[in-house]
């Protein structure tokens, strides 16, 4: 908590702040910018970066200490934004998904969204059938390692590519005979407009899952999608609201309300309940977003939109950003030559992390490619040094490497060190300023994927391993609480004891309380600011009434009084004349000139 408040003050006084952004491709954006510099600034830096002209369908996500997600406001300042000290980690990632993704006029675009969505694919929140899954994986295989090859993929290559959490040896098979037989000569970007048309028809393309609970308190999945509002429990949707039928939403603490019409004048309210005010509060503004860019014709039509019915109380917020609508308008009139895309190509997960993540080795120099190698050949031997230590033993420390941080989930190297698949382990390598290697140690992440993706035809499961302050967490989101924001306390191992547990929770309630306090403390005010408004504009209308010649009883009452007659004599009327006066000099100077 004493470093929350030392941050503000730290920070006011540097003029630069160092800034990192990891991109879909898992490479970073490294940049400064000044004190008072706006998010926009910094999106306009990495869209020029990535020569990307289609921008909004793209959002910068960073993450603060209480492990709360958010999105960047671009019309704020950055550094008011980020609760955490400087340098600032954030990342790049598709904020609205685009209703048909296949149509998007520009390559470049395609391809980024073609990576979030294997990337969603990839934590459990793209679910599919084994069939589907099987054609999708397959998809990305042309996409990303060309056509069938004997001589470089033995037997069972597919097997050493992880697309999901977990899959059968079943599907490992099917995957690979549809690659082999089915999409013979498909290019990378035939097979990632295919994958992007398979992935629309899905039910969850788009959803970003907010966990909460119903009002008999079974768990929930809340999700905005291009289509509209999204409530999954168990393996089932249980409610789907168009956009045109959502016609307002509404989140007071905890409680999250959806106001909606459907046929026949069918009003209904849905109401769920968010792990914290915070996580309500961002669940909220997503939706506000979402149904703003969905919803409306143009921008011009975006209002400010109140948390609560009346003024003086809640959160206001406002949508800033053109609406799906106008976007697809704009992209119409884009002429230019198609930018040059720099494809990673997919990683076995046995010898390095799974797909995407990792740096890619195009863009390490030659002498870090063979530092990397030697890295793998000291990994093998430390885990076989290591082959029954437990969790919690080895040194779990935030490690800080010259090339990159490789994260993967293992269920094979999990057991290794006693652990199970709910548990991911990151392995962290660290190098030295030569290149050599310095030290190998064990990370057990903090939470695992919220929504596994099931493959089974009959068998799909939305299983929640870990909610952290209502935010899904999956293992790119880990890396920016690891490496971009600090937490309550830099810790030795992943094994806090109790007391240094129970002394958090302690701190976490007593700051919840303050801002309790805080807020109560900010509705009193505004509701007297308004009473007191409210007195001042009818105490001006009565005087300008009882000044008027409106024959009504009451006012006629009210002038006979003496109070009335001194306060028309005394102050008024003077007043009165000096207006007059000043009108009078100020019509001669315009006559004058």
């Amino acid at each position: 908590m004493l470093s929350r408040f030392m941050s503000g003050s730290v920070r006011n006084l540097e003029r630069e702040y160092s800034c990192t952004v990891r991109l879909l491709d898992d490479t970073e954006y490294t940049c400064t910018i000044q004190r008072d510099a706006k998010g926009q600034y910094l999106f306009d830096l990495i869209c020029h970066h990535l020569n990307l002209l289609e921008k909004d369908y793209f959002g910068i996500r960073y993450v603060d200490p209480d492990k709360q997600r958010h999105w960047l406001e671009f019309t704020k300042s950055i550094a008011k934004q980020m609760k955490s000290q400087p340098p600032f980690t954030m990342c790049l990632r598709v904020k609205f998904y685009p209703p048909d993704p296949a149509a998007l006029k520009e390559e470049i675009t395609r391809y980024l969204v073609f990576l979030q969505l294997k990337r969603d694919l990839y934590h459990g929140r793209l679910l599919c059938k084994t069939s589907d899954a099987a054609m999708l994986a397959a998809y990305i295989l042309q996409a990303e390692i060309g056509d069938y090859d004997p001589g470089k993929h033995p037997e069972g290559y597919s097997s050493k590519f992880q697309f999901f959490p977990k899959h059968s040896e079943k599907l490992e098979r099917r995957i690979a005979d549809i690659h082999k037989t089915e999409l013979i000569g498909q290019k990378p970007e035939t097979s990632e407009r295919n994958f992007l048309q398979k992935a629309q028809m899905l039910e969850t393309y788009g959803v970003d899952p907010h966990p909460c609970k119903d009002v008999s308190g079974n768990p929930a999945f809340l999700a905005f999608t291009p289509f509209g509002f999204v409530v999954l429990q168990g393996n089932k949707r249980v409610h789907f609201l168009k956009w045109n039928e959502v016609t307002k939403l509404k989140f007071e603490g905890k409680t999250f309300h959806i106001y909606a019409n459907q046929k026949e004048d069918k009003k209904i309210i849905l109401t769920y309940f968010a792990p914290t005010p915070e996580a309500c509060k961002h669940l909220w503004k997503c939706g506000v977003e979402n149904q703003a860019f969905y919803k409306l014709e143009k921008s011009s039509q975006v209002r400010t939109v109140s948390s609560s019915n009346l003024f003086f109380k809640g959160s206001r917020f406002r949508y800033s950003g053109r609406v799906a609508k106008e976007v697809m308008e704009q992209s119409a009139k884009i002429k230019r030559e198609p930018p040059e895309i720099h494809r990673a190509g997919l990683v076995p997960s046995r010898s390095c992390p799974s797909i995407t993540h990792g740096p890619r080795l195009s863009s390490v120099p030659r002498t870090r490619r063979r530092a990397l190698k030697i890295t793998w050949v000291f990994y093998s031997i430390y885990v076989t040094g290591l082959g029954g230590a437990k969790p919690g033993q080895a040194n779990a420390s935030d490690c800080s490497t010259a090339v990159g941080t490789h994260s993967f989930t293992s269920a094979t190297k999990a057991e290794a060190f006693g652990l199970t698949q709910t548990h991911p382990v990151a392995w962290t390598l660290e190098r030295d300023h030569k290149d050599r290697i310095s030290t190998c140690t064990l990370q057990p992440c903090p939470s695992d994927s919220v929504l596994p993706t099931p493959v089974a035809e009959h068998s799909m499961e939305l299983a929640v391993s870990r909610q952290i302050n209502g935010a899904p967490c999956s293992i790119e989101e880990e890396k920016e609480l690891e490496a971009g924001t600090p937490m309550h306390g830099e810790r030795g191992d992943f094994g806090a004891d109790s007391r240094s547990a129970q002394e958090g929770a302690g701190g976490d309630s007593a700051l919840s309380e303050v801002e309790q306090v805080n807020k109560f403390v900010l509705s009193v005010l505004r509701l007297l600011l308004v009473t007191i408004g409210l007195l001042f504009v009818l105490l001006l209308l009565l005087i300008i009434l009882t000044e008027s010649d409106l024959d009504i009883a009451f006012l006629t009452d009210i002038r006979q009084t003496p109070e009335f007659e001194q306060f028309h004599y005394e102050y008024f009327c003077p007043l009165r004349r000096w207006f007059a006066c000043k009108l009078r000099w100020v019509g001669e100077l315009l006559i004058n000139k």
